[in-house]
């Protein structure tokens, strides 16, 4: 069982940086992938990016490719999301979860409850 709590959210004006921290419990947090997802109001869950359970790989959604970064650090138990140039349009609830390496949903076994990060213009 792993549990994984999302924090580093807020609100940001276009154009700046936030980054999100996702601290996981469990022994096991180096043999999952983690990937970050978002969901904004009125619209499906999306896939953000995802990384290898080495942090060897990563895999990034073309909408965010060279403005976020995901990176983790086995010896803490936490995944990051470094989010820079920020826009209006990334504006959503990010979840962080645990699983298997891929970009959908289902590749996922756990998650988090998620944490806002509101973009104005």
């Amino acid at each position: 069982q792993v549990q994984l709590v999302e924090s580093g959210g807020g609100t940001v004006q276009a154009g700046g940086s936030l980054r999100l921290s996702c601290a996981a419990s469990g022994r096991t947090f180096s043999s999952y992938a983690m990937a970050w997802f978002r969901q904004a109001p009125g619209k499906e869950r999306e896939f953000v990016a995802t990384i290898n359970w080495s942090g060897g790989t990563t895999i990034y959604a073309d909408s965010v490719k060279g403005r976020f970064t995901i990176s983790r650090d086995n010896a803490k138990n936490t995944v990051y999301l470094q989010m820079n140039s920020l826009k209006p349009e990334d504006t959503a609830v990010y979840y962080c979860a645990a699983g298997a390496f891929g970009a959908y949903g289902y590749n996922y076994y756990y998650w988090g409850q998620g944490t806002q990060v509101t973009v104005s213009s």
